[in-house]
């Protein structure tokens, strides 16, 4: 099948003032299947049985790390009339940029709260009711050249689809220049269409993008995430026109994708760059227990589906049901049973001393925002925050005030300052 890449252009920007301070009105969740964290200062944050057995851990505190409480703090919602919102990213001049799942919209608020129409330009793309958008990043140049990447995938005509990554021009209050610069392959069927697209976008200090793809497996594990003559189950490198980046790891080895920079992945939710150190993060989705948090390192392989610290949906072993093996990477940090991580940011800001160096997570299945105390490359403590809200937290981001901006899956944006 022959890899598609288009040559690129650029996204543009709006002007924006500061959010009105509103009461939190969050979206409440019934049915919550998730029981509450045990917070007792000291010890881990869940007490249940894990899911895989004989599972422990191989190394001091990569799971269940101690339950730390640190500082109070409020909830302001910015807006309830999303809808799936999937990720945001900060304009410059205090506005924000959000990117709406389904039908797939890229909408502003503005610094008065005032929530745009879906942004027009996005139509050439696919046809109406086929578009799903992911993340959405700002180039490094944002400033200069109004340029945006964001990730989408799309129905084909044939019952097909995959994971895409393209650039735009936000000109006034349409989308204009709209290229795809990267087709995921190999593109599947239309069962697969919602199932572990990854999506995530982050941009290298070198201005390459890493994107995260899924395997896209139907609940069944396949090993699509060892061969490297795929995209499916990797972290990719591509530059801004989408070609593969220089000094990726299999440029020259026959058999291989370029644009491959790891291996080894499930169902990737997040990827972000460690301001400090410049190194790239990630999580995952296990099966039942397993959810993962890792160091991505050019050209490793990430063991799925031949080692994993969880089991099959039924309960019975995944492959020989072995959590370690030579060659293959350990995850820094495992949740077993599963929270569902999503998007995560790392905290750096003035306006939250106490959470400088954390790395904050958020939680589908465990409906709560998780903030990870860090040391070096090691998971020191554990807390978890927004559980009284019972909402399925999709993606969080540190705004530039300080402030801490999450979204909700069904349809809100809250921010967290101090009390």
């Amino acid at each position: 099948m022959k890899r598609q890449i288009i040559v690129a252009s650029l996204i543009c920007i709006l002007t924006f003032s500061e959010p009105a301070q509103t009461q939190p009105s969050p979206t409440i969740e019934n049915n919550r299947d998730f029981p509450a964290p045990v917070l007792i200062e000291g010890q881990p944050i869940e007490n249940r049985a894990p899911e895989k057995a004989d599972d422990k851990p191989l190394f001091p505190q990569q799971t269940r790390a101690p339950y730390r409480s640190t500082t109070p703090f409020k909830v302001t919602t910015l807006t309830d009339k999303l809808h799936l919102p999937w990720s945001l990213a900060f304009l410059p001049d205090g506005a924000l940029l959000i990117a709406e799942k389904e039908p797939g919209n890229l909408r502003i608020l503005d610094q008065q709260g005032n929530l745009s129409a879906p942004l027009a330009g996005l139509d050439s793309l696919t046809e109406p009711g086929k578009l799903g958008l992911l993340d959405v990043v700002l180039d490094p140049s944002f400033a200069r050249n109004h340029c945006i990447y964001f990730a989408f995938f799309e129905r084909l005509a044939e019952g097909y689809s995959n994971t895409n990554i393209a650039r735009a021009r936000l000109d006034g209050t349409k989308i204009a220049d709209v290229t795809v610069i990267f087709r995921a392959i190999p593109a599947l069927p239309v069962k697969n269409f919602s199932m572990k697209q990854g999506g995530r976008i982050a941009i290298g200090h070198d201005h390459n993008l890493y994107v995260a793809i899924g395997d896209r497996d139907t609940g069944t594990p396949w090993d699509v995430a060892q061969k490297l003559d795929n995209h499916l189950g990797k972290t990719i490198r591509i530059t801004s026109a989408g070609r593969p980046a220089p000094g990726n790891p299999f440029l020259t080895r026959k058999g291989a994708l370029p644009e491959i920079w790891s291996s080894g992945h499930r169902s990737p939710e997040a990827l972000a760059l460690d301001p400090r150190t410049g190194r790239l993060w990630e999580t995952e989705h296990g099966p039942r227990g397993g959810d993962e948090l890792n160091l991505i390192e050019k050209g490793k392989n990430y063991g799925w589906p031949v080692i994993t610290h969880g089991v099959d949906y039924p309960g019975t072993p995944i492959g020989a049901g072995i959590t370690a093996k030579e060659g293959m990477e350990q995850p820094v940090y495992y949740w077993d049973p599963v929270i569902a991580p999503s998007g995560m940011a790392f905290y750096q800001g003035s306006l939250f001393p106490q959470w400088r160096n954390s790395l904050f997570v958020g939680a589908l299945r465990g409906r709560m925002l998780d903030r990870l105390e860090m040391s070096g490359d090691k998971i020191i403590a554990e807390e978890p925050l927004l559980t009284n809200l019972h909402a399925r937290i999709r993606d969080v981001r540190q705004g530039p005030d300080g402030a801490v901006y999450v979204l909700t899956e069904a349809d809100s944006l809250l921010k967290l300052i101090p009390k």
